[in-house]
């Protein structure tokens, strides 16, 4: 009888799956099986079984993919206690954390979290969330599914995997509300229902298992439908290639902020200015970003600090605020954080230069001498000042100075570039933009300037 009730429960989970989706499946689960021979994995370290898998994965995900599968009961089996793992174990595996809610995919994360039953701690909830992100980084590279960002030209990802698993864990929260932080997380014990309610809040954990396992075991990694979730993980990458440029931005930080950009801008991010490539001039950096649509600002200070905001709206010059309610401020080092807008006032960007009457530079949130983020027209000051937070988006200072000294600049476009959108067809911002052409002027350019004309990137065609 048990063995009737438990085919029935995998068919159950079988049925889940597409017919081209279940001989994936099985093609990879023989795969598995045939490099397991009889030794299968000794000591929950998935060795032989998974040996392909060791260059796509990480030994430790690999050891934690096991100990989810294996955790499967299957009752009155008489091979649920050995060391290999079973169809039935590894289709309900896939079943539950591809194709299920929580409550379905709890199970098994507790037991990649902790082998023994029972509430864990937030050291371990901690160091499974390290691996789960630095898994994520490593197969979307060894997969070469990183879109023109690559290890090279980003910053290294230790710190990353770091900040963004501090942030998630963050969202940690008991029963009774209280978020424990510092040693305290580490120390606490989580219940089932309590981690539970945290993958039901924090979707990143379902969106970057489902990215090891598809592409890790390289299973279900191709169909369309089943990717949606995980298609605008990374933005694709534009004008950084060929030019030596490491970026300020990591891999893991890149996916947080993507992931907080309105969906219709999340597919493209490409570099609009880098100090380092345009030089420390204020009107380059205006030259560069004028008219070239929403975008993302990103510093960092002498001190190592890495912050920065999205405009949602062209940056445009002209003395009063501009924008909308989508803007926000972020960190990326020494913390990983998004700072959104409080309905406190409209003081979203502003950008200006040459006047006589106005503050002259760029400013987001808070007010004039007092932005939550701001860089001075005289190139290279900045500051971030909030005590105790910027009004306009509650985000508290984010260089380690109140009064900055700026290191490095950059500045992306994300989403589609403003021209293709309207019926200005491939017209240049100049012969649109009268200010652009003036603000040129000013800055002694000619008409051709590279900074507003610039050719189609070398890397546009190639993704």
């Amino acid at each position: 009888k048990m063995g009737n009730a438990e085919s029935s429960a995998y068919q159950n989970h079988l049925s889940r799956f597409l017919p081209e989706e279940q001989s994936d499946i099985d093609g990879i689960f023989d795969t598995l099986s045939g490099l397991s021979g009889s030794a299968g994995a000794k000591n929950g370290k998935a060795t032989k079984k998974t040996a392909h898998m060791r260059e796509p994965l990480p030994e430790q995900m690999t050891v934690r993919l096991y100990n989810g599968m294996k955790s499967i009961d299957l009752t009155g089996k008489s091979f649920g206690l050995g060391e290999k793992i079973a169809k039935e174990q590894f289709v309900i595996f896939m079943s539950n954390l591809l194709k299920g809610n929580a409550d379905e995919k709890i199970t098994i994360i507790m037991r990649m979290i902790s082998k023994t039953e029972g509430p864990v701690k937030g050291k371990q909830i901690q160091e499974f969330t390290e691996d789960l992100i630095m898994s994520v980084v490593h197969v979307l590279s060894y997969r070469k599914e990183l879109k023109g960002w690559n290890l090279e030209n980003t910053r290294d990802s230790v710190s990353g995997v770091k900040a963004l698993a501090s942030q998630l864990l963050s969202e940690l929260k008991l029963a009774d509300g209280i978020k424990p932080v510092g040693p305290q997380l580490m120390e606490t014990n989580f219940d089932q229902n309590v981690i539970e309610d945290w993958v039901y809040r924090v979707p990143q954990i379902s969106v970057f298992l489902s990215v090891v396992i598809r592409q890790g075991l390289h299973v279900l990694h191709s169909l369309p439908d089943q990717t949606k979730d995980i298609v605008n993980l990374v933005p694709g990458c534009k004008g950084i290639k060929g030019r030596g440029l490491v970026s300020l931005f990591d891999i893991p930080s890149i996916m947080y902020i993507n992931s907080h950009l309105p969906a219709e801008l999340q597919h493209k991010w490409q570099l609009l200015f880098s100090s380092r490539i345009h030089g420390e001039s204020f009107s380059q950096l205006c030259g560069h970003i004028v008219n070239k649509g929403p975008c993302l600002v990103i510093i960092k200070d002498l001190d190592g600090y890495i912050f920065g905001g999205f405009a949602s709206h062209s940056w445009e010059v002209k003395p009063q605020f501009q924008g909308d309610n989508r803007c926000f401020l972020f960190s990326i080092f020494p913390s990983l954080a998004v700072y959104t807008y409080t309905g406190y006032n409209d003081h979203y960007m502003y950008l200006n230069h040459g006047q006589q009457t106005m503050p002259n530079g760029l400013g987001m949130g808070g007010q004039h001498g007092y932005f939550g983020l701001w860089i001075d027209s005289d190139y290279g000051k900045g500051h971030s000042k909030a005590k105790p937070r910027c009004t306009t988006y509650n985000s508290p200072q984010l260089s380690a100075k109140e009064d900055f000294t700026l290191d490095a600049m950059e500045v992306w476009a994300v989403g589609d570039p403003p021209e293709s959108t309207g019926t200005k067809g491939k017209k240049s911002i100049l012969d649109v933009d009268p200010q652009a052409q003036a603000l040129l002027e000013m800055a002694g350019k000619s008409r051709q300037s590279e900074g507003l004309r610039e050719p189609v990137e070398e890397d546009e065609v190639d993704d």
